[in-house]
């Protein structure tokens, strides 16, 4: 039987940690698991975590460090191992390609020893090399199997307009699509603030200077990399997209959410995990949408599957 309120975090380096913290300042379980080859960091997290549950405004949670027999019942596996880009270092995740799809296969192993019911959801980078190594390598239903994929950027996207026409994010609808990576593209096509559209939002704001759509789509893949040359890492804005598809899975919300998965010819591309629009919820991916795009964001849509696929090629051909 799945404990749908068990979550088991799998790595609990800056991004684990960080989701941990956010599980549970959004309460959204009743117990989580931390596994990691470092077992000492593990306990050091879970009772550095554990502590703050007899806070006030916290609920009980069952926070500890444990192994892999874990997830024999656990309702979401969140699997964030794997080593990330640092400051200093090229700014491309595609590079962690290789090392990153051994350390999914020694990951999963284990976890299929215990569980195929469990939803999983996939932080790892390089996301869609990850996905895809996932879901094609694995005997594992592929609907509960989830990349975090460009929602993350798309928060982004949502924020550098949000401060542009100083308004509520919430108001702001569009999808940035394709690789989480360097390859991902708005796709302004998708955007709509408020019902107002897009096209007429510098009149209705009273703004001189126009919007610079090239600006906006080179700080959608530069802020990244900026975080992570200032502060040494991302974290905090991962944590809260992670928790973004917890709470749709436990909550049963069919709500629609760019994701990474394996594309099945969509926009005539196979072979690749790619996010585009995707509906999910308490059994996963229920379905993905075909959403009419202009061509030149299906140029860029093509060109990121391309650039993950080259990635995917290189680690066979090192393998071979």
């Amino acid at each position: 039987m799945v404990n749908k309120g068990k979550i088991v975090i799998i790595g609990t380096s800056n991004v684990g940690s960080a989701v941990l913290n956010k599980l549970m300042d959004f309460q959204l379980a009743s117990e989580i698991v931390l596994i990691d080859l470092n077992e000492e960091k593990a306990k050091g997290e879970a009772l550095d975590a554990s502590h703050s549950t007899s806070c006030i405004y916290s609920t009980n949670i069952n926070i500890h460090a444990g192994s892999y027999a874990e997830c024999k019942d656990a309702g979401i596996i969140i699997i964030t191992a794997g080593p990330s880009i640092r400051q200093g270092e090229e700014p491309d995740r595609l590079r962690l390609a290789y090392v990153n799809t051994k350390i999914m296969s020694s990951v999963m192993t284990e976890i299929v020893k215990y569980t195929k019911d469990a939803m999983l959801l996939i932080i790892t980078n390089p996301l869609d090399v990850a996905t895809y190594h996932i879901s094609t390598t694995f005997d594992y239903p592929r609907e509960k199997i989830i990349g975090t994929g460009t929602l993350l950027e798309t928060f982004r996207f949502r924020r550098i307009l949000a401060n542009k026409y100083h308004v509520d994010t919430k108001n702001i609808h569009g999808y940035v699509l394709g690789e989480h990576g360097n390859s991902a593209f708005p796709a302004w096509s998708t955007v709509d603030v408020a019902g107002l559209g897009l096209e007429h939002l510098d009149e209705y704001f009273h703004l001189t200077e126009k919007l610079d759509r090239t600006a906006v789509e080179k700080e959608i893949v530069q802020v990244a990399y900026d975080v992570i040359n200032w502060k040494g890492f991302t974290n905090t804005g991962i944590a809260m997209a992670a928790c973004r598809f917890v709470k749709a899975i436990i909550y049963d919300e069919h709500t629609i959410l760019p994701m990474s998965a394996v594309l099945e010819g969509e926009y005539g591309i196979k072979n690749v995990a790619l996010s585009i629009p995707r509906m999910v919820c308490s059994t996963g991916i229920v379905r993905s949408f075909e959403i009419h795009l202009a061509n030149t964001e299906l140029q860029l849509l093509h060109a990121s599957a391309k650039s993950v696929r080259f990635a995917l090629d290189s680690c066979t051909s090192l393998d071979s």
